[in-house]
């Protein structure tokens, strides 16, 4: 009898092992689903989780256009103009901007579409402009440029925002000009070079001044639809030839 009492006891103690076992084994992990991937010219960027920042998706090229200009205003300029002075959203104290988003317009070899159709609503909900607000400091000029330059791009209000914020990232801009420190000289070839220095792809021939007045207003880049520099003499040949021009502090 003693034999099989212990015959019995080893039994139920290999059976509570094998239970203690099963029960501290961990469960198997199921895998977390990669990031949703875009791709932007050569660069692959992972989407975030911001309303704004990568197009939610690959862009297909429109047929619509032949590719995009890149209208990057000086704020500091504009805030010293008639129009600017009321402004209170880009232009009202502590609003330090210096170079801001004027617009990506879609355009042709010859000229351009604008105030398109489309199936997106007129108006840009809030949460999608202030999101672009560190880029485009006013709903007036968010939702003036989706309306007349967004609608032709074939894309959603998100795709056509993340897709600016995309292109504003492209281009670095010159130190020497962008931290607006002190008044500045300079041509308009001048600052044309100071933007190619930053970014070696981009030629002459793909990038325009505009002035007003002997004052610096904006700069304009072509892209293609992927985002990359490309010539176009059309937006060449209508700059600002100035021999000097004045780039206002940013205050």
């Amino acid at each position: 009898m003693k034999q099989y009492a212990g015959i019995i006891a080893l039994g139920v103690m290999a059976v509570a092992a094998a239970v203690f076992f099963r029960e501290e084994a961990p469960a198997p992990q199921k895998p977390a689903a990669p990031s949703p991937q875009i791709k932007t010219g050569n660069n692959t960027q992972t989407t975030s989780t911001a309303p704004v920042g990568t197009p939610t998706r690959t862009l297909p090229k429109s047929t619509d256009f032949d590719f995009y200009v890149l209208s990057l205003s000086w704020s500091p300029s504009y805030c010293a103009s008639s129009e600017g002075a009321g402004n209170r959203q880009q232009c009202g104290t502590n609003r330090r901007y210096g170079f801001v988003v004027h617009g990506l317009w879609p355009q042709n070899e010859n000229g351009y579409p604008q105030f398109c159709s489309s199936s997106e609503p007129e108006r840009v909900p809030d949460a999608l402009g202030r999101s672009m607000f560190d880029i485009m400091p006013s709903m007036g000029l968010i939702g003036h440029q989706w309306r007349k330059h967004g609608s032709c791009s074939g894309h959603s209000q998100k795709d056509y925002f993340a897709t600016t914020r995309a292109a504003f990232d492209a281009v670095k801009l010159p130190q020497t000009i962008s931290q607006g420190q002190n008044n500045q000289t300079i041509s308009a070839d001048g600052l044309e070079k100071a933007f190619i220095a930053a970014n070696p792809r981009m030629s002459q021939q793909g990038i325009s001044i505009s002035c007003d007045g002997g004052r610096f207003e904006e700069v304009r880049i072509c892209l293609t639809q992927d985002l990359q520099f490309r010539a176009c003499q059309q937006v060449d040949r209508q700059g600002c030839q100035t021999k000097q021009m004045t780039i206002p502090p940013i205050r």
